[in-house]
């Protein structure tokens, strides 16, 4: 078995200062960790591939996508409520970040590689059809869900997000879409304000929008429980061809933006019991996507914990 890290160097250029909490030192981090890690020679390293406008336009407006790919930034260009900020580097590493997903679940359907984790920034779950916030430029996880169905043929894909932010962007872009399961775990009420355990998707897509709101406090035990009782249920229920994971790792009782208290460990549980999942229904096919994480020396032990459990014993 062997786990494919996608990854690229424009992600370290990217908002190339350090005093932003959504800094180049987090992929850095991650991808030193995981180069030196005792599993590295299980681990095939691949070079991201950019999305084709044609992926884009599957969730983005076609003229949000233009703006952003034709943005000519000297200095920093704001692009939402002053966390959201782009530099020189941004649009291509956007461009990387949207494409690596999708290249990933086409290597995982050939057989190249079991499953994959995308080491990508910017991260994606929060940037809506024609907006960039909470640190998003492009939604990376809902390019890939697109792509799996659209052009794949996949029936359907499940999206688990367990960063600590609600992935309103994710969720919006699928809520009336039956063939992608959307479950979020996060921490309630908490940015970006969305997440309400009552919105369940509308229309074809009712029943298939699942929110768990988590409040501060909450650690390994309540995050395991709703796996156990919730998440897993609701994934055999579904049947997936495909699981995606949203994988922020700022839940952790080490990260400064979260109220959460997880362990490094529980990362790693919550991914065996995917893989486990992924399994029984769609021959072990996961590709997970870096989203948030903020405290360095946390980030990559849960990253290399995460990665570590999606290589069955």
């Amino acid at each position: 078995m062997t786990i494919g890290i996608v990854y690229h160097d424009l992600f370290a250029e990217h908002l190339a200062g350090y005093t932003h909490p959504e800094s180049p030192g987090r992929y850095e981090a991650i991808m030193r960790r995981l180069r030196r890690s005792s599993a590295a020679p299980r681990l095939s390293f691949i070079e991201a591939e950019p999305a084709s406008e044609e992926w884009l336009a599957l969730v983005h407006d076609p003229d949000y996508v233009k703006g952003i790919l034709s943005l000519d930034v000297a200095e920093a260009v704001i692009l939402d409520w002053g966390d959201t900020v782009a530099t020189k580097a941004s649009p291509r590493a956007a461009l990387f970040a949207a494409g690596a997903g999708a290249q990933a679940a086409r290597l995982v359907l050939d057989g190249t590689i079991s499953s994959a984790f995308c080491c990508v920034r910017p991260p994606g779950h929060h940037a809506e059809r024609n907006r960039a916030m909470g640190f998003c430029i492009f939604n990376n996880i809902a390019v890939a869900a697109a792509y799996l169905v659209e052009r794949e043929g996949v029936a359907r894909v499940a999206v688990v997000d367990w960063d600590v932010h609600h992935g309103n962007g994710t969720e919006r872009m699928f809520l009336e879409d039956d063939r992608v399961l959307y479950v979020s775990l996060h921490q309630y009420p908490h940015y970006p304000g969305t997440g309400d355990a009552r919105t369940v998707g509308s229309g074809r897509g009712a029943g298939y929008t699942i929110n768990l709101p988590m409040g501060a406090g909450a650690g390994d035990r309540e995050y395991l429980l709703a796996f156990r009782d919730r998440v897993i249920p609701a994934l055999d229920e579904f049947k997936p061809g495909f699981i995606l994971v949203s994988a922020g790792f700022d839940g952790h009782a080490e990260d400064p933006l979260s109220g959460t208290i997880l362990t490094t460990s529980a990362f790693g549980r919550m991914t065996a019991l995917l893989r486990e999942c992924a399994e029984r229904h769609c021959a072990g096919r996961i590709v997970s996507m870096l989203e948030g994480g903020y405290d360095l020396a946390a980030l990559a032990d849960s990253a290399e914990e995460h990665v570590k459990a999606l290589l069955s014993t």
